[in-house]
């Protein structure tokens, strides 16, 4: 899709803020960019923010749809760089939650200069255990079991999942939102997606990232275990780690303070040591 408006009105993209350099927000998987309205508020001061849909997601367009082109995540990807292309961005700050950090990763393997900076917040490249050696934190039998009661039962499947990746269990209401999240999504679509995203394997991709990462692991993550965070912070060359102490899997809508802390945290850094090379 190379016209610029097809391509921002197909993933509903939105810029708000005052900086120039830019920070792009990706939402993960079920759910849309409104769930950063606790984090990118933030930042605009100091940055230009862009919020998105996946295609399939929130308000995108729907007719975009290709069950084809989305039925990995190389096609999400793409999307991503079509984005910054129609809007005539670069040297990015990229903030991926869940799914979306993959995508990420796999946009910036494919086009290293638009990306200063990748932010991953709970990142898996295999959901699946491959045992001894790798430890994704379920087995096949579990995610296929989770998809056929996704293809049988969507509405029971949401209930099901929703309170198990938004942990926090005396919060109920945030299981709840992300319940509700899910159903707005046409299941054909969601099921397309969550192939997509519970059966890869991407681990081969990440001694390919040549963008400094900064990799946010949280406390009592049942979707990405810490073994899942440690590995990837031993195969991202130069990668920083931070263990959270938000808890659950979506820190980003229930410890959304810390969150904020941590980037910020982290861009500062990253910004002061720009500026000491600068001036050496």
């Amino acid at each position: 899709m190379s016209d610029k408006r097809s391509v921002l009105n197909r993933n509903h993209v939105t810029v708000k803020g005052k900086g120039d350099k830019v920070i792009v927000f990706a939402h993960g998987f079920g759910c849309d960019q409104s769930m950063w309205r606790f984090v990118a508020p933030a930042f605009e001061e100091q940055w230009k923010i862009v919020l998105f849909d996946f295609v399939g997601s929130g308000s995108s367009d729907k007719k975009a749809y290709d069950p084809v082109r989305y039925s990995e995540l190389s096609g999400y990807a793409a999307d991503v760089l079509e984005i910054c292309e129609a809007l005539d961005i670069q040297n990015i700050v990229y903030v991926g939650h869940s799914v979306a950090a993959l995508i990420g990763i796999l946009a910036s393997v494919q086009s290293p200069a638009l990306f200063d900076q990748l932010v991953l917040i709970g990142p898996s490249p295999r959901y699946i255990n491959d045992l001894p050696d790798y430890i994704g934190g379920f087995e096949r039998e579990d995610i296929e079991g989770l998809l056929r009661l996704m293809d049988t039962d969507y509405a029971q499947w949401s209930g099901y999942l929703a309170p198990i990746i938004m942990g926090n269990g005396d919060r109920p209401a945030l299981a709840k939102e992300l319940e509700e999240s899910f159903c707005k999504v046409d299941p054909e679509i969601a099921s397309v997606f969550a192939r997509a995203t519970f059966l890869s394997d991407h681990r081969d991709v990440l001694p390919k990232v040549a963008t400094p990462t900064f990799i946010m692991q949280c406390t009592e993550d049942l979707i990405a275990p810490l073994e899942v965070g440690a590995y990837m912070h031993q195969q991202i060359r130069g990668s920083t780690f931070r263990m959270m102490e938000a808890t659950g899997h979506c820190p980003h809508v229930s410890h959304p303070d810390e969150t904020v802390a941590l980037i910020s945290e982290y861009l500062r850094e990253v910004q002061a040591g720009t500026d000491k090379v600068a001036g050496a």
